[in-house]
């Protein structure tokens, strides 16, 4: 499938610099934790041996006089769902799953565009021009980017003719893949995608594993991966900031029901129930934390919602401490049907576990237990069997 590939370079840096002009022209880099370990996000334009997921101590290794920037997540994220909103309105098959790379489905679109030139240059009208645009056409995403890549005019690059000519000389640095795998590619003495041709793909796979065989097909320009179109879906966005930093769970939770008190009331007459949320907090570090929140089933009340959230908040403890809290329903559904059973015993029985469910959700612990066998051999007898929650 012909693809039109369009890359924001340093996409977060040129958000934070509308906010900070002050750090046009300074080497900055933008980083976000990943537990105890802060990463690079971005970095200023042209500034040399800092790499994107690039442990923050090797950039400052690299580059002692550095601009440290908390990423703002929530902030790049809305700016660019603003953009892809208005590619939209030129394709009806845009991606960006990644900050600042957006792919654009290019067939059946010969009647609004006559010339992929056409198009290239309704979709760089679109981009806000405080944002470098890159353009590359081709059949794949990989080779698309890259010809993205390779362009730095006011045109495009588009893919034709040899393509191993073409990708000899580029790094393979460029390669989607992990950062280890690359430094790996490089220790091996391979540092060019034409230098990659020459090997097989047992040999790459032998030591690289399933990433090799990628390796090995993107080094030849082959990249089947489809393209997936964003879903146009109502979504719904609370946020608020807290009186002071929080640490404790309890009044997290608190904020957190207070936000799906909103989010339900304006949806709440509509029959439907949330089947994802995306929650994220920023500390008083800057430091910004992350997670999608799925339902198996859509959350019809915002006792159910909160329920599933504090066990992911849980078991996601926060960077520090919280100053500000939002969520964004990215997905709303209707419960599916449930018919009860013709049998007296088995309604019975399944209102007694739903008694059961309520009283521990009450008293937030299991209160009824059942006996079952655990090792029936062992000679001791405390390891035969074990007590377990009669709602498992």
């Amino acid at each position: 499938m012909k693809l039109c590939c369009l890359l924001l370079p340093n996409f977060p840096f040129r958000c934070e610099t509308l906010r900070q002009p002050e750090l046009a022209g300074r080497p900055a880099v933008v980083t976000y934790s990943v537990g105890s370990q802060k990463l690079v996000l971005d970095h200023s334009p042209g500034l040399k041996g800092v790499e994107r997921a690039m442990p923050l101590q090797q950039a400052l290794s690299r580059q002692r006089e550095l601009a440290i920037v908390q990423a703002d997540m929530a902030h790049y994220r809305g700016i660019f769902d603003i953009v892809l909103d208005r590619l939209e309105q030129v394709s009806p098959l845009v991606e960006g799953s990644v900050l600042g790379d957006i792919y654009i489905g290019c067939g059946g679109m010969e009647r609004l565009y006559p010339d992929d030139r056409a198009l290239v240059q309704v979709a760089r009208q679109t981009v806000p021009a405080d944002f470098e645009v890159r353009c590359g056409i081709a059949d794949g995403k990989f080779l698309s980017r890259l010809m993205a890549l390779n362009n730095s005019s006011d045109g495009f690059e588009k893919a034709a003719g040899d393509i191993a000519g073409l990708l000899k000389d580029m790094s393979c640095d460029l390669l989607p893949v992990s950062l280890k795998s690359k430094s790996r590619l490089h220790d091996f003495g391979l540092h060019t995608l034409g230098q990659l041709t020459a090997l097989s793909r047992p040999q790459l796979e032998a030591q690289f594993g399933p990433e090799g065989g990628l390796i090995w097909k993107l080094a030849r320009g082959r990249d089947n991966t489809p393209l997936y179109p964003r879903l146009s879906e109502e979504t719904i966005e609370e946020s608020t900031s807290l009186p002071s930093p929080v640490t404790s769970l309890e009044v997290l939770l608190l904020a957190v029901e207070s936000l799906l008190i909103r989010a339900f009331g304006r949806f709440g007459t509509r029959g439907c129930g949330v089947r994802c949320i995306e929650l994220w907090s920023r500390t008083s570090a800057a430091e910004y934390w992350q997670k999608t929140v799925h339902f198996k089933e859509p959350a019809m009340t915002v006792a159910a919602a909160l329920r599933r959230v504090k066990q992911v908040i849980e078991n996601c403890p926060q960077p520090g401490p919280v100053e500000e809290l939002g969520m964004k329903v990215v997905r709303l559904g209707r419960p599916g049907g449930q018919q009860s059973s013709i049998f007296t015993e088995v309604r019975s029985s399944d209102k007694l576990e739903s008694d059961i469910q309520q009283l521990e959700l009450k008293m937030g612990a299991p209160q009824l237990f059942k006996v079952k066998e655990v090792e029936p051999w062992s000679r001791i007898p405390e390891r035969r069997y074990t007590l377990t929650p009669l709602s498992r």
